[in-house]
């Protein structure tokens, strides 16, 4: 039995809720996200809370509605508060700057990478760091992810893009002996 799914979505002052048949709809302003549950889980809203329950008892239907709770509780967050992600640049002559709508690195290539900020993502940067803030929690993951790979930290120096609450487990290296 889900015990994410038992539990109730409580819902935020100022963002209202709504079904639309199989899609579940949140709106703060003019952001509106929209999660489509393809009938899967049973939704009812009431109030202030919104709560899932299974649809017929095949192991999947556990799964789904667990799942889709967990979601639902991302996109309420995400409208309330948001999502934010940080990364630390280390090393000598590596460098970020926004440029309108374009992310610009410089990571110890002979050229410069060049990151398009996904849509609904605000990227800032300061010094070393890397701010990535936004409603949507995948999409933020998803972007800071990206960024990473680009140069991810080495274990020896410990140059590279890394989360600023990364900790990297250092190698020796070579000793003469």
């Amino acid at each position: 039995m889900s015990r994410v799914g038992k539990q109730p979505v409580t819902v935020a002052n100022g963002i209202d809720v709504s079904l639309d048949g199989t899609v579940l709809i949140a709106k703060k302003g003019n952001n509106e996200k929209r999660l489509e549950t393809h009938g899967r889980v049973g939704i009812s809203i009431d109030g202030s809370e919104v709560t899932f329950s299974k649809v017929g008892e095949a192991k999947e239907s556990s799964a789904f509605w667990g799942t889709y709770r967990a979601l639902f509780a991302n996109i309420i967050e995400g409208l309330d508060k948001g999502f934010k992600k940080s990364l630390e640049i280390n090393g000598v002559g590596y460098r970020a700057a926004v440029e309108g709508k374009i992310l610009k690195l410089q990571l110890g290539f002979s050229h410069p990478v060049d990151f398009p900020i996904p849509e609904g993502l605000d990227v800032t940067v300061e010094k070393n760091l890397i701010h990535i803030s936004g409603t949507d929690k995948q999409v933020v993951g998803q972007a800071a992810a990206k960024i990473r790979s680009f140069r991810p930290p080495e274990p020896y120096k410990g140059k590279g893009v890394k989360y600023t609450d990364e900790v990297i487990v250092r190698k020796a290296g070579k000793s003469a002996s």
